[in-house]
């Protein structure tokens, strides 16, 4: 039986069906707002009206959903686990926004999300551009108070600004300045362009990654981090091009796929409370190479949350 997407009968089920057919949702999750018994909720929030070069990126939601089909398709690599026989996932839909009205963009988002966490979910959000990261936090921040940022990017997004603009370069800055980030606690990862302040985050660049590798990373991560509540900001700009290619703001020399993944692997243990995975961007994509990406991020993340629930890792072959 295929459309597992609207005619699953359980949170958990997980059908065989074509990976190129049927309803499309994240994962194959089951499309609904009904928060009971949820652990997160998948939702995406098409919204590219703050981008600074490129547009495009609120067509990212709908990519990053096809893009996710055959990571449905087997158990998870590499933990040879079913995540969704722990972890109770939906595709909650998406946000709905009227970008003809740009002043209620800010308080929409953080409704929506702030709905997702009352209902007792996490949120796992598809941008759109990195500026709907600040509402989402904000609503995170409600309800966890200030958040350990992890900041996968090519860009600090902590640039000067006047505090009430909206475009996705000033956001993280005026986040940490309100106290709903605590940059003590905060890494910002992959970044390669330059900006003249570190503003308290702990930067670990891109050729600082490559030279010193994921263990080095990790430890300064984990170290800053602690207990804190974390949530994870992937701008898939983070990646080199040669990976992500479909972005708003490419900059070369970033980390590869492989360095996501095992970098995102490496954040076992944290106190993960909310993702996002942002510009993704189809009309300068090939292939769906940056959708997939952002697909298997996302996916990643997942996969920790079910460890965490107490799935069995079953490897097989040298790790």
């Amino acid at each position: 039986m295929s459309d597992q997407a609207f005619l699953a009968e359980g949170l958990h089920e997980n059908r065989h069906e074509m990976t190129y057919g049927g309803a499309l949702s994240f994962l194959r999750r089951k499309y609904t707002r009904e928060l009971t018994g949820v652990d997160v909720a998948v939702s995406g929030v098409p919204y590219d009206c703050a981008v600074t070069y490129r547009p495009g990126c609120r067509l990212g939601p709908r990519a990053v959903r096809a893009a996710s089909v055959q990571l449905q398709e087997l158990k998870s690599f590499p933990y040879g686990i079913d995540p969704f026989e722990a972890l109770a996932v939906i595709d909650y839909g998406d946000c709905a926004l009227d970008p003809h009205h740009p002043e209620t963009v800010v308080g929409a988002i953080e409704a929506h999300c702030a709905g997702i966490l009352a209902g007792g979910a996490k949120p796992l959000t598809l941008g759109g551009d990195h500026f709907v990261a600040y509402p989402l936090i904000r609503a995170v921040a409600e309800k966890h108070g200030p958040v350990a940022l992890i900041q996968f990017d090519a860009h600090c997004d902590t640039w000067a600004g006047d505090g009430a603009e909206m475009d996705h370069g000033t956001m993280f800055g005026r986040a940490a300045a309100q106290g709903i980030v605590d940059a003590s606690r905060s890494t910002q990862v992959g970044l390669r362009t330059y900006n003249e302040a570190d503003h308290g985050f702990e930067i670990l660049t891109a050729p600082w990654v490559h030279r010193n590798g994921i263990d080095a990373a990790l430890e300064v991560i984990h170290a800053r981090a602690g207990d804190a509540p974390v949530y994870v900001s992937f701008d898939v700009d983070g990646l080199d091009p040669a990976f992500a290619p479909g972005t708003g703001t490419p900059v070369v020399g970033g980390l590869a796929s492989w360095q996501a993944l095992e970098l995102m692997r490496g954040l076992k243990g944290l106190n993960l409370v909310g993702m996002d995975v942002v510009e993704v961007s189809p009309p300068f994509d090939h292939a769906e190479i940056t959708a997939l990406a952002a697909a298997t991020v996302a996916y990643e993340w997942l996969c920790l949350l079910a460890l965490e629930k107490g799935a069995k890792p079953k490897p097989v072959g040298r790790l």
